[in-house]
């Protein structure tokens, strides 16, 4: 700690067999096995991983991040056949999931079998493991050998990195490498699932909707912990504020002209008051808002691009300096649940509600 990392820049990604005889991919790959942190891309955001059985290597990842030691991580694997290693018992509904998702953004939580160190489940007799699909990831996972605790490459409570410029400008100097194959995909972390019930259990709301979820394995429950932080947290996620801008932010709940009058209003007033003014909104409504800095998180149209623009939003806001963020809302169901439990975190939990016709 306390030196610049190694920065390796990869094209465009090829697949993860090709990835491999990569030397940044091994080099990155050796540093894994030898205990150090590495930096990677992910199809939903970036990671900070390290070898999730040796205890030196994750107490370092808690350090780089300011992390809580009783947040869990997820463990990443790049073969199924590590599993086994790792969780005492795969359900029948939990192998459903990994039929249908795996490789890709869903994170099942599993009995383990206590061979990755305490601080990476928090104490609990559960872990949280996935596969994911992005290239550059499952070739260093491959590479590596290991299993991989990852959680997202960012100082703690702050909005997470979907670019590795943002990696760097958190962690440049806590970490030992980071490889940068541009930004991600989902812009989002993964759905957590808890399936050690009898009903698979979302924890945390991600890249795969409840429906989906529901369209694979039929019932499928939602956690009161995604409804406030007075349970003990069994994801990331689940407790703290989390993905948070620096300035006060607020959510507007409404719709159409509703919403639209309510947030220039309170634009006016903040700004006759001297703060700096932040609009979050989307394309459909981005000529309607006059702020210090108004940004489109993508086209309220297309839910996908609303997610994978919103961290980068949220630090832009933080770049351009403004002390009051006014966020729209979106209704909660497909992505726009995933963004709008994001969006809850990084206020929060501090919502106006619009009133009127």
């Amino acid at each position: 700690m306390g030196k610049t990392a190694l920065r390796w820049r990869i094209g465009q990604p090829a697949d993860a067999e090709e990835l491999r005889k990569h030397p940044a991919i091994r080099e990155a790959a050796r540093m894994l096995r030898e205990g150090k942190l590495v930096a990677f891309p992910t199809e939903t955001v970036y990671g900070l991983g390290a070898d999730a059985r040796s205890e030196e290597a994750v107490s370092r990842i808690f350090a780089a991040k300011g992390r809580p030691g009783d947040n869990p991580l997820i463990v990443h694997i790049g073969h199924l056949c590590q599993l086994r290693d790792l969780v005492a018992e795969l359900p029948p509904k939990g192998e459903l999931l990994v039929r249908r998702f795996w490789p890709g953004p869903l994170t099942l939580v599993l009995p383990h079998r206590g061979t990755v160190v305490r601080k990476v489940t928090a104490g609990l007799e559960t872990v949280g493991v996935r596969m994911p699909s992005h290239p550059v990831a499952l070739a260093l996972l491959q590479e590596s050998g290991v299993p991989v605790a990852a959680p997202s490459a960012n100082r703690s409570g702050r909005p997470s990195p979907t670019e590795a410029d943002h990696v760097w400008e958190d962690l440049g100097e806590a970490i030992d490498g980071l490889l940068d194959a541009g930004p991600t995909g989902v812009g989002l972390e993964s759905t957590v699932v808890d399936v050690t019930g009898s009903v698979p259990l979302l924890l945390r709301p991600g890249g795969v909707t409840l429906e989906e979820l529901r369209e694979a394995v039929g019932e499928v429950r939602v956690d009161p912990g995604l409804e406030g932080d007075d349970h003990p947290p069994r994801s990331p996620g689940m407790k703290y504020r989390h993905y948070a801008p620096e300035g006060e932010m607020w959510l507007v709940e409404g719709s159409g002209e509703t919403l639209v009058r309510r947030i220039r209003e309170l634009a006016e007033d903040a700004r006759r008051a001297g703060r700096r003014v932040g609009i979050l909104t989307t394309e459909e409504n981005l000529s309607r808002y006059r702020a210090d800095r108004v940004v489109a998180l993508g086209r309220r149209s297309d839910p996908e691009s609303v997610a994978r623009n919103l961290y980068r939003a949220l630090r832009e806001m933080d770049r351009a300096g403004v002390d009051y963020i006014l966020a729209e809302t979106f209704p909660a169901e497909g992505i726009f649940r995933s963004v709008m439990n994001r969006l809850h975190k990084a206020a929060g939990g501090r919502v106006i509600r619009a009133e009127g016709p």
